[in-house]
């Protein structure tokens, strides 16, 4: 009895349905796979923070050194898996040409990691001087989910802006499920972004963020409805989320719809909706009645 069920749960035909690759001799990418490089790249990310030798010495650097060579192993080959289900998915080219495409673009990723890294220090900048709560700059490195949401999804968003599949979502995931707030890699994010707690934050694909813009727990930059094609369906790509300007602040609990504009400077109260533009500057806040007994 059990035989049979396990046969029928492993039908092939019923991979093909969701899309399951035809290249028997590639796996999936593995989600654990990359937790262990998003790990190693931490460390190097955060050189002295997330290693066992004494920073600066000889073993530390033969660690970091091994890191960033596992870094690159692991990309490469999670990155060759993703083409691999990618080409198959759009009936596409030859394996070869998936393996160069991983090579060439995991080399142009690795040379953009000193820009990642600079701009991830401003973000780690503004969660320090902006939180009152935060006693150094290495509190909020070791122990703040901000920093880690954001060191995942700047990392997600240059494989992303590489056209790699798959796997920059899998490494903002990964995040969202350790700190609750989700960021699509595809949103533009400027620098000093500031997070404060974050449980709750949702940032959607085409969000385009601004420089120096604040933001709380539970706070949704969504889509407000969805285009559909001939068939019913949600067109994918076309920009729904909104644009929020330089020096934003939006506080806990708020929500904003749409491809809205919020201008620069504006502040949007906690718990407040906004479904259509904000003038630079304004302040958006939520009516409060006092009930006296």
């Amino acid at each position: 009895m059990s035989e049979n069920v396990l046969r029928e749960i492993l039908q092939k035909e019923d991979y093909r349905i969701i899309g399951y690759r035809a290249h028997p001799d590639v796996s999936m990418p593995s989600v654990e796979e990359i937790r262990v490089m998003m790990e190693n790249l931490r460390a190097l990310l955060f050189p002295g923070y997330f290693c066992c030798a004494e920073p600066w010495s000889e073993e530390w650097e033969n660690e970091m050194s091994s890191k960033y060579d596992n870094v690159k192993k692991i990309l490469e080959e999670q990155v060759f898996r993703a083409y691999c289900f990618q080409c198959d998915l759009r009936k596409g080219r030859e394996c070869e040409h998936c393996k160069d495409a991983a090579e060439r673009n995991v080399e142009i990723f690795l040379k953009k990691l000193p820009e990642v890294k600079r701009i991830l220090y401003t973000d780690i900048k503004a969660m320090y001087e902006y939180d009152p709560a935060a006693k150094s700059v290495d509190e909020v490195i070791l122990c703040y989910p901000g920093a880690k949401a954001m060191m995942h999804y700047r990392v997600a968003h240059v494989l992303y802006e590489l056209e790699v599949p798959v796997i920059p979502r899998i490494i903002t995931e990964i995040a969202h499920s350790e700190t609750g707030i989700d960021i699509h890699p595809g949103a533009k994010i400027g620098e000093h972004f500031f997070i404060d707690h974050g449980t709750g934050i949702v940032i959607g694909e085409t969000c385009e963020i601004g420089k120096n813009v604040r933001v709380y727990q539970g706070v949704t930059l969504g889509a407000k409805s969805f285009s559909l094609d001939e068939e019913g369906r949600p067109i994918k790509g076309i920009p729904r989320h909104p644009i929020v300007e330089d020096d934003v602040i939006i506080y806990a609990g708020a929500t904003v719809l749409g491809r809205v504009r919020v201008g620069r400077g504006a502040i949007i109260g906690s718990n407040v909706t906004v479904l259509h533009d904000v003038p630079p500057g304004a302040k958006i806040v939520q009516k409060i009645e006092v009930l006296m007994r």
